[in-house]
């Protein structure tokens, strides 16, 4: 009996060593290396996993970078000009700046530019509210209000304001781009933060036409071309009903701010506009 016993684990000691050896040999030969840098990579970016370079999550954009030995067309919104200066230094490769972006709001159909024609008391989802109706205020493009946008936000960069009903983005955003992928609207949109964060974009996307979009809402772009005429810089273009400011072209004259006749082109940042000397000198005289 003791035999038996003796030769069965010699037998099972024998198979583990075979079964050892056959696995070291599979192990080598499927082994899949991974260059060391990408760790050195990852450990420099800020790990939000947003998706905002493009990549799944901030591993991939360091397998990315280390794989293509270059650092073109790739860029960290949160970490920014300063992280990507960093990975270029360790990697010794050539840094790339780009110009700093924040998500902006192109709706200004507030309770008071779009008053409620309706009261939607269902699922609080822009999504779901989307497939259902045009918006409370009876716009087909316009804020549905329901803040897909601030869920998807990690950074507390974006609240709903309560008075315009509006979502409202701070000065802290990151531009990584969540929260323009969980409008269904297209509403928000990444555009350069500008020199001393002075933007100037049309407030607007409804392509419908003049009489329908301004019924609807006090502020809509009614695609008269006035703005597009006004601009010297040829930075505004008129598509299906609806203008659009190019950033990368427009200098900021505000030419076309006054031009248009609704108020759909928003201006941030900028100083009060002087008043015509007529209008001063008249005002004293008074």
């Amino acid at each position: 009996m003791n035999d038996i016993m003796l030769y069965s684990l010699i037998t099972l000691v024998a198979l583990g060593c075979i079964a050892a050896i056959l696995l070291y040999f599979i192990a080598q030969k499927f082994k899949v290396y991974e260059d060391p840098r990408i760790d050195d990579v990852v450990d420099l970016l800020p790990g939000a996993n947003c998706g905002g370079c493009g990549f799944a999550g901030c591993r991939a954009l360091a397998e990315a970078i280390v794989k293509d030995e270059n650092l073109e067309g790739k860029s960290c919104p949160p970490g920014g000009n300063a992280t990507m200066e960093q990975i270029a230094a360790v990697l010794g490769f050539a840094a790339t700046i780009t110009e700093p972006q924040i998500a902006v709001v192109r709706c200004n159909g507030s309770f008071e530019n779009a008053p409620k024609k309706i009261d939607y008391d269902a699922v609080g989802s822009c999504y779901f509210a989307h497939t259902l109706f045009a918006g409370e205020g009876g716009c087909p493009n316009g804020c549905l209000g329901c803040g897909d946008c601030i869920k998807s936000c990690q950074f507390d960069a974006i609240f709903m304001s309560k008075e315009t009903g509006l979502p409202v983005v701070k000065d802290n955003c990151v531009a990584c781009s969540a929260c323009v992928k969980a409008c269904p609207r297209g509403i928000i949109e990444l555009r350069n933060r500008g020199k001393k964060e002075r933007r100037i974009f049309v407030s607007c996307v409804n392509t419908e036409k003049g009489a329908p979009a301004k019924k609807n809402c006090a502020v809509a772009c009614i695609g008269c071309g006035k703005c597009v005429k006004s601009c010297s810089f040829e930075a505004i273009t008129l598509n299906k009903n609806l203008a659009y400011i190019d950033y990368a072209k427009c200098k900021l004259c505000r030419k076309c701010a006054t031009e248009c006749p609704t108020g759909a082109i928003r201006e941030l940042n900028f100083p009060p506009r002087k008043e015509p000397k007529e209008t001063v000198a008249e005002t004293a005289e008074a």
